[in-house]
């Protein structure tokens, strides 16, 4: 598997490094509607030149490489066991050459795990297709950004929220609210509706990995992210919680089936430096093409 390890730690890198082009469009786009001279722009701005600088010096856009997060779709003959360990040797090669921090910490002791491995890191997540391709997504998921997800159990007294799309609006309007400019805002909300505990906040992560501005194939959901995203941009928060007209960049939305007792709203948060990137490649590693 020593190509898969060539690909994949080349994948890392590039994510690491060189934000995704929907993102800068978005971020640049953003800049453009904030006062010129303010707080907001030059925060922005100064988040466009980190990005370039990054990009041209090949290394990590932010300090915090995050949690690596791995999507597979692979045929059946692709073995999982062998992949994952080619994901491994390729996150213990970017280690060491600084593409990536030592993140994995052992919860017990403290320590980091030499080779940035442990139980629960990364993770890997196998979606098993019919196609001879193999897609293998990467996102970094920034600690800054993971703090200050939240979960609500609807009904909810205190913000007078109910089991429906005006409850969910409520509870994601107060996330946005809390969180104020912690997680480096202007963020990315992934909103994941029903579900239990676990697979709400699994179903909202992947929503991150729909493109700026794809809106949800259900008409309901796609009004509630335009409506939920310039709501939150009005609140003032702004880029880094300097004001400003840009809180979020992006509101994704899915819906899960759950059990008559349980009615969970589930929000990941994204911080602008939403770290998401694609390798196309052939079952033995060779890469046919990038995203």
């Amino acid at each position: 598997m020593a190509i898969w390890v060539d690909t994949i730690h080349e994948l890392i890198g590039t994510a690491s490094s060189d934000l995704a082009p929907d993102v800068v469009s978005a971020i640049r786009a953003a800049s453009q509607v904030e006062e010129a001279g303010s707080n907001a722009q030059q925060a922005l701005a100064t988040i466009l030149e980190n990005t370039s600088l990054a990009r041209a010096k090949r290394l990590p856009l932010c300090q915090d490489t995050g949690t690596l997060v791995f999507e597979v779709w692979a045929p059946p003959a692709l073995r999982p066991g062998a992949l994952c360990a080619a994901i491994h040797a390729a996150i213990g090669r970017a280690t060491a050459a600084g593409t990536l921090r030592r993140n994995s910490v052992d919860s017990l002791t403290g320590e980091n795990a030499p080779a940035n491995v442990g139980p629960g890191h990364p993770v890997i997540h196998w979606h098993e297709q019919g196609e001879d391709e193999v897609r293998v997504t990467l996102l970094l998921k920034g600690g800054g950004s993971e703090n200050v997800g939240t979960q609500y159990s609807l009904p909810d007294r205190e913000l007078g929220a109910g089991r429906d799309l005006a409850g969910v609006r409520r509870c994601v309007l107060d996330a946005v609210h809390r969180a104020q400019g912690k997680g480096c805002s202007p963020g990315i909300l992934g909103v994941a509706i029903g579900g239990d505990r676990a697979t709400g906040y699994v179903a909202s992560k992947e929503q991150f990995l729909r493109r700026m501005g794809e809106r949800s194939p259900k008409p309901e959901l796609a009004a509630f992210e335009k409506r939920v995203l310039a709501e939150a941009n009005s609140l003032g928060i702004g880029p880094m919680g300097f004001g400003g007209r840009t809180t979020l960049l992006e509101v994704f939305a899915t819906a899960l089936n759950r059990v008559p007792a349980s009615y969970f709203v589930s929000i990941s948060y994204m911080c602008w430096a939403f770290r998401r990137r694609s390798v196309t490649a052939a079952p033995t590693g060779e890469v046919l093409g990038w995203e």
